[in-house]
């Protein structure tokens, strides 16, 4: 099994395909991890690894990947641990697709290193909407069975930890403003549920100067078409003369 280790990190990822690189985040959120990919509506590793080079990852403390747990953890730890995974890869540029958990994570990337982004995807993002106290319960259900393997990490650690996931607003990483700001080409597929508010993904969408957006995307003739926008969006992204 393909692990990329750093300190007491290591991170569980698979690469499938060639061309320009993709990375793929999974949704289930403090799930996320590249077996979640199997049951969405259609597998965008399997669609799109003949075109590119697709990088999908287990998050830590998910799947098979581990990380120490530390009060001060917050999105701003997954950021690093991607982007130290494309790094130890040789990849510079790609895209970027995210379901679930993975919006936010996607719009983390492009905060973070906004140059190296050359196009993003957000399946049915999170995002706040009268909702915070479920995402807190998910947190609470993904710690309860970690806290064995942790015994040295304080409840205050946990809290805090849950905090600067879920205390935030609009996205809980990003605000309206770098929405706002943000030039990265965004393809937004909707979201209709708790966990994935259409207030959300609309609103993303309708702040960010070059979005486009995809309210049907799951079923029938919409599926269909939905990938095929996937596929026409990302190679009018794809910066010239790379390989895909």
């Amino acid at each position: 099994m393909p692990y990329f280790e750093q300190g007491d990190v290591k991170i569980y990822f698979e690469e499938h395909g060639a061309g320009f690189p993709l990375l793929l985040i999974a949704p289930g959120g403090m799930l996320s991890a590249v077996s979640y990919w199997e049951n969405t509506p259609w597998n965008p590793i399997e669609q799109l690894s003949g075109d590119y080079r697709v990088i999908a990852m287990d998050q830590r403390n998910a799947g098979a990947s581990t990380a120490p747990i530390s009060a001060d953890d917050g999105w701003h730890v997954y950021a690093s641990d991607q982007l130290a995974l494309l790094d130890h890869l040789g990849v510079d540029k790609f895209h970027v697709a995210g379901m679930c958990i993975g919006g936010p994570y996607v719009m983390g990337l492009i905060e973070r290193a906004p140059e190296r982004v050359a196009s993003a995807i957000l399946f049915q993002p999170i995002g706040l909407d009268d909702n915070r106290e479920a995402f807190y319960a998910m947190f609470d259900s993904w710690a309860e069975k970690l806290k064995p393997q942790y015994p040295e990490v304080s409840e205050a650690a946990w809290t805090s930890f849950r905090e600067n996931m879920y205390g935030g607003d609009f996205l809980f990483n990003v605000d309206r403003d770098f929405v706002a700001s943000c030039r990265t080409p965004l393809l937004v597929l909707c979201g209709r549920d708790m966990y994935h508010p259409e207030s959300t993904s609309r609103e993303i969408a309708h702040l960010a100067p070059n979005a486009l957006f995809i309210d049907q995307w799951k079923e029938g003739e919409h599926k269909q078409s939905a990938k095929q926008a996937v596929v026409e969006f990302l190679a009018e992204n794809t910066p010239a003369g790379s390989a895909s």
